[in-house]
C-alpha cells in the first residue's frame, strides 16, 4: 500500500538575520520519513528545532529548499499553492495550538467551514452538529466561539478537523494553550477520534507524555530527524 506521506532528503534553509545576516540557517537537513495509513506519529524537539516547519512542509503549506515530499502519492514540492491545496482538499484536517477559529461565527458555523469549502453544503449543518456532539459540545453549537473556554474552543477545532472525515490530520501543539487537566481531556478526545476514524495522525508537540501515546515517535535534533520509540 502506498504511503500517505513519503519524504526523501528534505532540506529547509532560510537566510539568517541579525549578527549572522548574509549567511544561511539550516533548519532541516536530510530528513527522511515514511508514514503509512492509520499511523499515529509524534515529532518532538526543543523550541526552535524546526518541528512546526517540518509539519508545514509535510502538509504542503510551505515548500522545501531541496528534497522530495509525496502526499497521497503526489509529489507536492513542485506544485504551486493552489495545486497543493487541491491535493489536501477533503483529505487533510488541521488542529493548531491557537485554535484558529473565527470569533464572529458560532461553534456550528466554524465547524461547517471546511464542508462549505468542499462544496458539501447540503448536509453541512447536520454534519457539523453531529461533529460537535462527538466532542461533547452539542449544547454549545449556537454559542459565539469567543464566549467559549479555551478547552471548548479546542474541542470545536477538533470537530472542525474531523467533520470531513479526513484521511490525514496534522496537529501542531494541540494542548499547548491549555492547562494540564484540560489538555489531558483534549488529548484523550484527539486520540479517540483518530482511532474511530482510522485517521493518520502527525502530531508536533513539546509534551513527551503526549508523544508517548503515538505509535511512532521521532525527535528533531540540530535539523536531523532521529528515530524514536515504536509501539509494539
Amino acid at each position: 500500500m502506498a504511503a500517505v506521506i513519503a519524504v526523501q532528503n528534505l532540506r529547509k534553509i532560510v537566510p539568517a538575520t541579525g549578527a549572522q545576516a548574509g549567511s544561511e540557517l539550516v533548519i532541516l537537513d536530510d530528513v527522511n520519513l515514511t508514514i503509512q495509513a492509520g499511523d499515529s506519529v509524534a515529532i518532538t524537539g526543543s523550541s526552535g528545532s524546526g518541528k512546526s516547519t517540518l509539519l508545514a512542509l509535510l502538509a504542503g503549506l510551505d515548500i522545501p529548499s531541496a528534497g522530495k515530499i509525496e502526499l497521497f502519492g503526489d509529489s507536492i514540492e513542485s506544485l504551486d499553492e493552489d495545486q497543493r491545496a487541491a491535493v489536501r482538499l477533503g483529505k487533510v484536517g488541521f488542529v493548531f495550538q491557537s485554535f484558529h477559529l473565527l470569533d464572529y461565527l458560532t461553534a456550528a458555523e466554524n465547524v461547517m467551514l471546511p464542508l462549505e469549502l468542499g462544496n458539501a453544503t447540503a448536509k453541512a449543518r447536520s454534519m457539523a452538529l453531529d461533529a460537535l456532539n462527538q466532542v461533547g459540545l452539542a449544547a454549545r453549537a449556537e454559542q459565539w466561539v469567543s464566549k467559549l473556554s479555551g478547552g471548548e474552543q479546542q474541542r470545536v477545532a477538533l470537530a472542525r478537523a474531523f467533520v470531513t472525515k479526513p484521511q490525514l490530520l496534522f496537529a501542531d501543539e494541540p494542548t499547548g494553550n491549555l492547562d494540564r487537566a484540560t489538555g489531558h481531556e483534549v488529548a484523550e478526545l484527539l486520540f479517540r477520534l483518530q482511532r474511530d476514524y482510522q485517521t493518520t495522525l502527525v502530531l508536533v508537540t513539546h509534551d513527551e507524555s503526549l508523544a508517548a501515546q503515538c505509535q511512532h515517535w521521532y525527535k528533531l535534533v540540530e535539523g536531523k530527524l532521529q528515530t524514536g520509540r515504536v509501539s509494539p
